[in-house]
């Protein structure tokens, strides 16, 4: 496929063209570049030369010179009779002129993400030119590569701000994942909810009580990048909430452990043999339906404070049982800056020795995901220098690929 581009009448600015043309080469893309500065006679001279597939034209400068410009390209392309595939990139106010026009099989404006922009390229567009986002996991990821997968952690403190959020998000195109997060009563009580204690509802999540909840966060979910659902396992009965999950969210992953939700740490009742039978049968149900997993076994570990020869131990136990319960999907998470004060060349020494352990079990039916995150007990309560700390521990964890 070849692409020819050019900024035409008196626009000089070349940024944006090359960034795409860029973008397009990675994708293999044969691309030609004219320049900048091009007149309508001068561009359709280099198509007929050339013959691409696609024209991609540029124009930056104001609405009423864009407008002029579009009319004598609408009328000198059908006076050449020439018909090509044409696309435009401007700011927001001439990609508007752009798209009143007609001529463009696809408009960008300047505010896309890159990943919008490769999408294109790859042809993950539908009739419309609008993206056609892939529904699971690892055909998520394939699709957005090199760009890694976006995940928001989200729970207030009432189903309708939660809700609101959730829209919000999605529109947004930020992100590719969307996790929520019930309150301890629904995670504990959801089933039983004789049990639960009116006063602490809506502590630390969204007080979910009906299947319908779900159902509503995904139907708000359906705009934007339409980000791919999921929900944490609950601390018991947690091959329910799996069914659940899975046929009201389309539950893009399962996050259990193998020991917690127990009484070692207080978020269910349940014996600790109880525990681990119950987690295992939930695990080997989400592997059985083809469901991804993760099992957050040793940051649970880390986060108390065990040693690092215990984390990775645990990781990499976690990821073995995994695949004897039937798991062919295994997210393997990386909890960064734990615990705290942690350099970054220990923290990576950790990450590594986890990833080689886990990544020795991959075969032709057990496939891993690596994903990454900042340690919940590293961000300081100060917003701007959280932010800080966010970025710091991403570039840390980009180094393990």
């Amino acid at each position: 496929m070849k692409i020819l581009a050019g900024a035409i009448g008196s626009d000089i600015h070349t940024a944006g063209i090359l960034n795409f043309l860029n973008l397009a080469r990675n994708e293999g893309y044969e691309t030609i570049y004219i320049g900048s500065v091009i007149g309508i006679d001068k561009l359709l001279d280099s198509i007929e030369e050339a013959s691409p597939d696609i024209v991609a034209v540029s124009y930056r400068l104001g609405k009423e010179s864009c407008e002029q410009l579009l009319r004598e390209l609408k009328v000198s392309l059908e006076n050449r009779g020439i018909e090509k595939r044409l696309i435009f990139g401007g700011t927001v106010e001439t990609a508007e002129v752009a798209e009143k026009s007609g001529l463009f099989e696809k408009v960008f404006d300047g505010s896309e993400m890159p990943e919008e922009v490769v999408m294109f390229l790859r042809g993950k567009t539908d009739e419309k030119g609008e993206v056609d986002y892939p529904q699971t996991l690892l055909e998520r990821i394939a699709s957005k590569k090199p760009y890694p997968l976006i995940r928001h952690h989200i729970g207030l403190e009432t189903v309708d701000a939660t809700e609101e959020a959730v829209r919000k998000l999605a529109e947004s195109g930020l992100l590719d994942i969307i996790s929520l997060a019930p309150d301890q009563n629904c995670q504990q009580w959801f089933f039983q909810q004789e049990n639960m204690i009116s006063s602490e509802d809506g502590a630390g999540g969204a007080p979910f009580r009906k299947r319908e909840d779900f159902e509503r966060m995904y139907a708000a979910s359906r705009t934007g990048n339409y980000p791919l659902m999921r929900c944490y396992s609950g601390t018991r009965d947690l091959l329910k909430f799996s069914l659940l999950f899975k046929e009201t969210l389309n539950n893009a992953w399962a996050a259990i452990p193998i020991t917690w939700y127990s009484q070692l740490d207080g978020r269910s009742d349940r014996e600790l043999l109880e525990a681990i039978r119950d987690n295992q049968a939930a695990i080997a149900w989400n592997g059985g339906k083809g469901i991804p997993v993760e099992i957050n076994e040793a940051h649970q570990w880390a986060l108390r404070y065990c040693h690092a020869a215990v984390e990775v131990a645990t990781a990499y136990l976690a990821a073995m049982a995994a695949k004897r319960l039937g798991v062919q999907v295994y997210v393997a998470q990386y909890m960064f800056n734990t615990p705290p004060g942690i350099s970054p060349k220990m923290d990576l020494a950790k990450a590594l020795a986890k990833k080689e352990l886990i990544e020795s079990l991959e075969d032709e039916s057990f496939a891993v995901v690596t994903m990454v995150r900042p340690g919940l007990m590293s961000l300081p309560a100060d917003p701007d220098m959280a932010r800080g700390q966010l970025v710091s521990s991403v570039y840390t964890a980009m180094n393990i690929d």
